[in-house]
């Protein structure tokens, strides 16, 4: 906790733009021998907590994987492939819908090389990704450089001459490949502040966008981005306050169960007559509800200290473990319609009961408490549950502590609220069909949050049983279902029929106000959902939804994409168009960048100024293709190699705007000038309307 706290203040205290650099992994890399001929080069970095490395079997398409590159081997050669030591985690991503492998805390890497001559000496650069829930790291490179001395084995040295004769062929076939492509390319501006060794070179788009001319785009322009004043992010505390949001709102949900709504009056005029005095009757209630904000908060520890934050996270992306949740929430589902009720123990409550009857004083209002807690498991367990899955994939340590927070909080009010003023027990609604009618309506939430959970185990499959039309036509239905119960269409066994004086059952055909438009909007939010199954993106379940790729039928075709993906054409472009630039510095395994796309690029407004007003240039900073020649940079008083085309990037967003993070939007005049502070992982569609008009009217003045 103090550790997390102390983060936070460094974070708001230190400069905007130097907050914007981070670097979550420290690398180490040594040499170690295991014998005269044999040695290993091991890498061992150290990760901060909420950050996780990828491992080195990504699949194609995924994120950015550990990979070992050579720029000199004399006198050795690698035996077998770089590989993952450690702690390694496995978890299916819906974004990528491919299983991922990463490592938390502390990522080791190793490379066997065997020594081929009796000197030897070798050269190159660990590559490797890392990603948070907010932010993707550019891929990184850890260089390294030994040499020594070594007693060959005599296969190795004779086989050495043959594998540096593939090297040399394999290089030289590297360059004629690469010939035609140099020629088409012109020379790119760096950094005046950086010591360049070999030139740079960019791609002239493929395009009819011809680049023409060129000027210093590269020169870094921190201290201008400072001046628009550039704002740190708060992204951990805004998360928590959603996590306490969402458990609060999930303890007023419960409040109305039949297990807990009855409980009330009940409790608090036990500790008004037990006690004869108002005052220590007030004092009894409070402390019950506050040993129930107690109870809940250490369930919440006592989860997190058994699993850890990585192993939730990593729980809430497994395939078996969502196939498990997904039976666990019909079978809740199934309860809450009245197919048979789920309750603890019976032994257990009365134990506890008879335990708080026989004790005295605050003992005796926490086992009070604690009585609550059992008996209103069959109702608040679904909910419970429900919230500490879904907590669990912020990556924070106290996320289920905070949401339990949250929960226990709205449950225990009332019952402090009453014994303060008593008269307002007179005001409760009395408890009867409604609250069955609350049960029944979790119950069809439940049934739609556990295809959530199976789709992922879907995907991590690949059945390709409830691809995205599937899984929509099943929520279509869902929520009409729910709209037919909720207008009193649709009946469950444990609905309670009306008898009239002779004990006939009758029909009440009239429906209440408040079902009338909780029946509304579920046929209206069904309705909604139609035309995603011809393709619509539908926003606002885009997080639960399959991806888009899953669509097999997509009459969707609004999406914003990049004019160019070369920084220096595009800007030369924009200068011959008389356009401002907006640069987004993305990347192929940055999850926030395609929400962002997804949530506020496919909005009309933002995708017609985006369109229509601005030169879009979207530079990947995980792109692997290789430059035609390296470049040799000092950033920071180190030498640094540009490798990939990927590696360009990420040194420009560096070395020009002072950040390294993706999502990253920066609007840039005809000179590389910004004409607005920048803009990161931020969904709200005005302020980023905002971000692109402020940066409009500064390119006219």
């Amino acid at each position: 906790m103090k550790k997390i706290t102390s983060l936070l203040l460094l974070w708001v205290m230190a400069l905007p733009l130097l907050a914007q650099m981070q670097e979550p992994v420290k690398f180490s890399v040594a040499q170690n021998k295991l014998s005269d001929s044999e040695f290993e080069i091991v890498f061992t970095g150290n990760i901060d907590p909420g950050w996780h490395v990828y491992s080195t079997d990504i699949p194609e398409g995924g994120p950015t994987p550990a990979t070992i590159n050579f720029d000199e081997q004399k006198g050795v050669e690698p035996v077998g492939k770089l590989t993952a030591r450690g702690n390694v985690h496995k978890a299916f991503d819906e974004l990528f819908g491919m299983e991922v492998s990463y490592m938390e805390g502390t990522a080791v890497f190793v490379q066997k090389m065997r020594i081929t001559e009796a000197s030897y000496s070798v050269k190159g650069y660990l590559n490797y990704g890392a990603c948070n829930d907010q932010n993707c790291m550019p891929p990184t490179n850890v260089e390294f450089s030994f040499e020594g001395e070594g007693k060959p084995q005599a296969a190795a040295a004779k086989a050495a001459p043959e594998k540096k004769k593939e090297v040399a062929e394999a290089e030289s076939a590297k360059k004629e490949e690469a010939a035609p492509l140099v020629e088409a390319k012109e020379a790119v501006a760096v950094p005046a502040d950086s010591v360049v060794v070999d030139s740079a070179v960019a791609a002239v788009p493929a395009d009819n966008k011809a680049a023409v001319g060129t000027t210093d785009y590269w020169t870094p322009v921190i201290d201008e981005l400072a001046a628009f004043g550039e704002a740190a992010s708060n992204a951990a505390q805004q998360a928590w306050w959603k996590i306490f949001l969402l458990g609060f709102v999930g303890g007023l949900v419960a409040l109305l169960t039949p297990c807990v709504w009855p409980i009330i009056p009940m409790t608090v005029s036990f500790f008004l007559k037990r006690s004869g005095d108002k005052r220590k009757g007030i004092r009894d209630a409070a402390t019950y509800g506050v040993s129930i904000v107690v109870i809940y908060v250490l369930l919440g520890l006592v989860i997190t200290a058994i699993f850890g934050a990585s192993a939730l996270n990593a729980l809430s992306t497994n395939a078996i473990f969502n196939i498990f949740f997904c039976l666990l929430l019909l079978v809740f589902a199934a309860s809450f319609f009245g197919a048979f009720e789920i309750t603890l123990p019976s032994s257990w409550s009365n134990a506890v009961d008879s335990k708080a009857e026989s004790t005295t004083g605050l003992l005796s209002i926490f086992l009070m408490a604690f009585t609550l807690a059992l008996v209103s498991f069959s109702c608040t367990g679904p909910i419970i549950g429900f919230l500490l899955v879904e907590v669990s994939t912020s990556g924070s340590i106290l996320a289920p502590t905070i949401g339990m927070l949250g929960f226990a909080i709205a449950l225990a009010l009332p019952f402090t609220l009453f014994a303060m003023f008593p008269a307002w027990l007179k005001t409760m609604p009395k408890s009867g069909n409604w609250m069955n009618c609350v049960k029944v309506t979790l119950g069809f939430l439940e049934l739609a949050f556990a295809l959530k959970f199976l789709s992922v185990a879907d995907l991590a499959y690949g059945w390709h049983i409830l691809d995205r039309e599937a899984f929509l036509s099943l929520w279509i239905v869902i929520f009409a279902l729910l709209g037919a119960y909720l207008i009193g269409w649709l009946r469950f066994p444990h609905d309670e029929d009306e008898y009239d004086e002779s004990g006939n059952v009758i029909v009440n055909h009239r429906t209440s106000v408040a079902r009338f438009f909780m029946a509304l909007i579920s046929f209206a939010f069904a309705i909604y959902m139609v035309p995603g199954l011809w393709g619509a993106p539908l926003k606002a379940i885009s997080a639960f939804s399959p991806p888009m790729s899953t669509q097999d039928f997509n009459l969707y075709d609004n999406e914003v994409r990049a004019d160019f993906t070369d920084f220096d054409a595009g800007m030369a472009y924009a200068k011959q168009q008389g356009k401002p630039v907006m640069v987004d510095f993305t990347g192929y395994g940055c999850v926030n960048c395609r929400k962002m796309e997804l949530a506020v690029w496919s909005d009309q407004k933002v995708a017609d100024i985006m369109q229509d007003d601005y030169v879009l240039i979207s530079l990947y900073v995980d792109e692997k293709a290789k430059l035609p020649e390296p470049i040799k940079v000092v950033e920071n008083g180190q030498e640094r190699t540009l490798r990939t085309v990927g590696d360009k990037w990420s040194y420009l967003q560096r070395s020009k705007f002072g950040a390294n993070a993706q999502p990253f939007y920066v609007l840039l005049d005809n000179e590389g000038k910004p004409l607005n502070k920048s803009y990161s992982y931020d969904e709200d569609i005005d302020k980023y309307v905002d971000f692109l008009q402020t940066g409009l009217k500064n390119y006219k003045k």
